[in-house]
């Protein structure tokens, strides 16, 4: 099995998903403000739980995947970000890139969180998989994903409807997907 690391950035710790953030993660997830570009309703309780564990397998079947975002001065979980592959029914495919995401809590925005957050799991997945390409999907309403991918490097490489449109992102200095 993978060993899932733990990242510290300066404000941040980036670490496995513990059971103990599953009320927190809970909330995330049935948050209908957090999930209005992802293109899914609020999960349930049981949704969220399977999502919670399936982070667990990604890492020990991949060697990549998602990790939790916590405050580093409080301690509180805030969110999650990574690597993962779905396997998504979608043309063109992105199977076989490290599909780029992250989640924040609301209360949690505009703090440059998210961009401290994914620039920390991006040089690690370029040290761990260099040869893998990395894309991201994200609605076309979703200004501030794109503002942010669009600091990590990533540019638009295609457009296809997945559960409405949304637009295909792949890396600058990663082979293309």
């Amino acid at each position: 099995m993978a060993v899932i690391p733990t990242i510290t950035t300066s404000r941040l710790v980036l670490r496995p998903h513990h059971v103990d953030d599953f009320d927190a993660y809970e909330a995330l997830w049935a948050n209908p403000d957090v999930l209005r570009y992802i293109g899914a309703p609020p999960s349930s309780r049981q949704v969220t739980w399977a999502r919670l564990l399936r982070t667990t397998g990604h890492w020990h079947h991949l060697g990549f995947g998602f990790l939790a975002i916590e405050e580093k001065e409080t301690g509180r979980f805030i969110g999650e970000g990574g690597f993962q592959e779905v396997r998504r029914d979608m043309t063109p495919s992105i199977e076989g890139t490290l599909e780029t995401g992250w989640l924040l809590s609301p209360d949690s925005h505009g703090k440059g969180y998210a961009l401290e957050a994914m620039t920390a799991l991006i040089e690690w997945a370029e040290t761990k998989f260099p040869l893998m390409p990395m894309t991201a999907i994200i609605d076309p309403d979703n200004g501030p994903s794109l503002k942010l991918a669009a600091k990590l490097g990533f540019v638009e490489s295609a457009r296809t409807n997945l559960n409405g449109e949304i637009i295909i992102l792949s890396r600058m200095g990663t082979r293309p997907a």
